[in-house]
């Protein structure tokens, strides 16, 4: 029988990534997202290619009575799922505290800190009634220091380090691992997202120097639940060769 992994904010970037890396290794999906038409071609494709199973299910992470009425409600076939990928997540303005959105700040902890809480809630005591399974919340450099005008964004990156250390105390006794991977600079949608679709602004985040790329990302995710039972990778940051931190970067001879 194929393992079940769930993966929320499937629709790109990393969360893509995760499902063709996971539905390559014989993994059967769950694929949460609220772009439904996204998630259906995708759905689409991965049982074709891979010959896997695939359950589709938008919602907006952000609402709790969503998150909890979908969980509750899938088939009870998938609701013995072995990973819980916690994916969904953005970054919204660059401003600095005095100059920023309150509705942007409400959007970054609304998704990055309470989506992550809501869909974890509703899936944590089906790993413990297993007596098993995989908890990967995808954090940030920015859960590791803090940048000029990233203030609300790191707080909420912050706050998932906190939690998948928190977390890792309450599921140890429950024989559940919990691992954080934490990227630095990588190109997908997230920039694009920030700057509120200015393409100019956004492609210039990259320029002079190689990012990630998402299936980077999500090699290194599917490599921490490859361990054996006895080993669990806790807390990983992954960086590009050409960054230091947050925000030292080589950015001569590195395109």
């Amino acid at each position: 029988m194929n393992k079940i992994t769930l993966i929320t904010g499937a629709t790109s970037g990393i969360g893509k990534s995760c499902a063709t890396i996971f539905a390559k290794n014989k993994h059967d999906l769950i694929l949460t997202g609220r772009r439904k038409d996204r998630l259906d071609k995708i759905s689409k494709e991965l049982k074709k290619t891979y010959g896997i199973n695939v359950l589709t299910l938008s919602f907006d992470i952000r609402d709790k009575e969503a998150v909890a009425k979908t969980i509750d409600n899938i088939p009870s076939i998938w609701k013995t799922i072995n990973i819980l990928i916690n994916n969904a997540g953005l970054a919204v303005g660059l401003n600095t505290i005095q100059e920023g959105e309150i509705d942007d700040w409400e959007r970054m902890i609304d998704t990055n800190i309470k989506g992550l809480l809501y869909i974890t809630r509703a899936v944590a005591p089906l790993l413990i009634k297993q007596k098993s399974g995989h908890i990967i919340n995808i954090g940030s450099i920015a859960g590791k220091e803090v940048y000029p005008n990233g203030n609300v964004y790191c707080a909420t990156k912050h706050a998932v380090d906190a939690l998948s250390r928190a977390m890792r105390i309450d599921m140890v006794q429950h024989n559940i691992k919990v691992t954080q991977i934490a990227p630095g600079a990588i190109k997908t949608e997230f920039s694009m997202v920030r700057f509120k679709g200015d393409h100019e602004k956004s492609d210039s985040i990259y320029n002079g120097y190689q990012p990630l790329l998402p299936d980077d990302v999500a090699d290194v995710i599917y490599y921490t639940t490859t361990l054996p039972a006895h080993v669990n990778i806790n807390d990983l940051v992954l960086m590009p060769t050409a960054q230091a931190s947050a925000t030292v970067l080589n950015k001569v001879n590195n395109e």
